[in-house]
């Protein structure tokens, strides 16, 4: 067996031995980055998480179990030299190993990080806090019809249909009662409609209930008593299931009302039921309810508790690293430079000028997820080489011009992955395609740069055996 076959074998076990460990520890602590996703009232974010999740585990897999394999079968088997090209391939040593320009320049890089160190950390902590602070009083963009794309011809036929019609949208009061057709649930009901319109003059449109068709065949009288119930057994069942059920024991006040953000409709809503409170009837019991309700609930869950989401995440991958590591120091190191990324988020969102979005709202979990490998994977790394006999020093200038390099390819694999997202006419996929990118390129910094001068400073509480 000749030496390439040998070498094969060693890179072989030295691959799965030294990076299988390091890379596992990366998988499980950006697994449970993403389960925080998990959390979310709203099905798509949770199947966001699910998916994330699954693409990571079979990625891991692939890559143990297709593409090692791989790449020994070509060394072992295709890959064999003969005396004269060993001849030149010695000659050319030197060659292979000289310091190349990228070399040179992460060298540069991590030089300035041990001399800056102090100032790298108290400007990156102090631009992250200031972040965090103006992203927690961000708006949140809730108008759906602002995510599509302005130009399409379904978008102006809403916006020409609700110049016609004065509104488009619409909540309705549903009432039950034991009696609904007694005098004076028809009266409450009558009077509720014509009020609701008077109340909310700047909001409410129209308004209509069973005792406005009732008057329309009525000459505009609403009749008492029994001719109350004559009059609606003329009426074509077609046009009163609209405001009554088959029993008679429902019925529903509809209000057509201005186009509003998520936020005013929410206000709007809040309003209403208080309205209904204090003109409520003891033996009538009343639910706010209809497509725009639905759509305020699905807002709020989208884009309230991202701070949460990312706080658990955070947490979970916390406790994963110190269950592995055994050592909070070495366990909390990872998690810095991911903190500092939601505030370096934060304050591109702000110079940017945009609004947190449904999709946005999930940036905080994908970069706990993302950025938790880049961290990990350049930790281990340096202990490997603290664990050869290294100074922190020399260890960080070994690890950030060896696996830098690597890392840096994985950033860019992956900016150009989400780049296509940029030429959506999508407004919501456009701006998370380039808040990703923004995040990944702060997720790549934070590592080379951050990381390091972390690592260095904090290096001095955490045990390394040789």
């Amino acid at each position: 067996m000749n030496q390439n076959k040998e070498n094969a074998k060693r890179s072989l076990i030295q691959t799965i031995t030294k990076m299988g460990p390091a890379v596992f520890t990366a998988l499980i602590a950006t697994g449970l980055g993403f389960v925080a996703l998990y959390t979310s009232p709203v099905p798509m974010i949770q199947d966001f998480g699910k998916m994330l999740t699954i693409g990571l585990v079979i990625s891991f897999i692939l890559g143990l179990f297709l593409l090692i394999p791989v790449l020994f079968a070509r060394d072992y088997f295709f890959n064999d030299e003969g005396e004269k090209e060993k001849k030149q391939k010695k000659k050319k040593h030197i060659e292979t190993h000289r310091i190349t320009k990228t070399d040179k320049l992460f060298e540069w890089i991590t030089n300035k990080v041990i001399m800056l160190r102090w100032g790298i950390i108290v400007i990156a902590v102090i631009t992250a806090f200031f972040g965090v602070w103006l992203d927690l009083d961000a708006e949140a963009e809730t108008d759906i019809e602002t995510f599509m794309p302005q130009d399409t011809q379904a978008l102006k036929d809403i916006h020409k249909l609700r110049d016609v019609l004065g509104t488009t949208d619409q909540v309705s009061i549903v009432y039950e009662s034991n009696d609904i057709m007694s005098e004076r649930v028809v009266t409450w009901v009558d009077s509720l409609t014509k009020t609701v319109e008077s109340q909310f003059p700047n909001t409410v449109v129209d308004t209509n209930s069973i005792t406005n068709l009732v008057k329309n065949v009525n000459d505009g009288d609403l009749p008492k008593g029994n001719s109350f119930r004559e009059k609606i057994d003329d009426i074509p069942g077609e046009q009163l299931k609209l405001f009554l059920n088959e029993k008679k024991t429902k019925g529903v006040i509809t209000i057509g009302i201005e186009h509003l953000e998520a936020k005013d409709l929410k206000a709007f809503l809040h309003d209403l039921n208080i309205y209904l409170e204090d003109n409520s009837l003891d033996t009538v019991k009343t639910t706010i309810t209809g497509k725009s309700v639905i759509d305020v609930k699905m807002i709020q869950g989208l884009t309230t508790g991202r701070y949460q989401m990312t706080l658990l995440g955070m947490g979970l991958v916390f406790l994963s690293l110190l269950l592995i590591y055994r050592q909070p120091i070495k366990a909390f190191v990872p998690l810095l430079p991911i903190v500092l990324i939601v505030g370096w988020s934060g304050l591109a969102m702000y110079f940017l000028n945009m609004d947190c979005t449904p999709l946005t709202a999930t940036l905080g979990a994908l970069i706990i997820g993302i950025g938790t490998e880049f961290t990990v994977l350049f930790m281990e790394r340096f202990y490997e080489e603290k664990r050869k006999g290294k100074g922190r020093l020399n260890a960080i200038q070994t690890t950030n011009k060896q696996i830098g390099k690597a890392i840096f390819a994985s950033a860019l694999t992956t900016i150009g992955g989400f780049s296509a997202l940029l030429v959506s006419d999508f407004v919501i996929l456009n701006n998370f395609g380039i808040m990703t990118l923004i995040n990944m390129s702060l997720a790549l910094f934070s590592t080379i740069i951050v990381l390091p001068a972390f690592l260095i400073i904090l290096d001095r509480f955490v045990r390394t055996k040789a």
